[in-house]
């Protein structure tokens, strides 16, 4: 009889884990929610510098154009023409309201155009952003 009686006050003294896993898996749902994803274009550029930059939230996507006119979006390589499709695609996926460019400080103006042309076409509600060093 004393076996069966220190046998029940183990088990009444037993931490029951169920609420804090519970809490657990709440807070794991939370941030896996509120991160938010950030889009790289996938290479290192030599931006101008720029006297009055400031650093832009919840920008999403970027763009590299090298100075050697290649242009870079979700670390690989498009042609300027394939710009709008590929945004289009990253959109769907990842909606948001700016693009920022990171022009290389030796690449053509006619190519930063061209993209920002792409950009354009792809949506009107679409803001576009200069990247430059501080």
């Amino acid at each position: 009889m004393a076996r069966k009686q220190r046998f029940r006050e183990a088990e009444e003294a037993a931490v029951d884990m169920t609420p804090m896993l519970d809490i657990v898996f709440i807070m794991l749902i939370f941030f896996i929610v509120t991160t938010s994803f950030v889009k790289e274009a996938g290479i290192e550029v030599n931006k101008p510098k720029a006297a009055q930059a400031q650093n832009t939230k919840n920008a999403n996507i970027f763009i590299a154009i090298r100075g050697n006119g290649e242009i870079w979006m979700d670390k690989r390589q498009v042609d300027v023409e394939r710009v709008s499709a590929n945004l289009e695609s990253i959109l769907a996926e990842q909606p948001t309201e700016t693009v920022i460019i990171q022009a290389d400080k030796d690449a053509k103006h006619g190519v930063v155009v061209k993209v920002m042309d792409q950009i354009k076409a792809t949506g009107d509600n679409l803001k576009i952003s200069i990247a430059g060093d501080k």
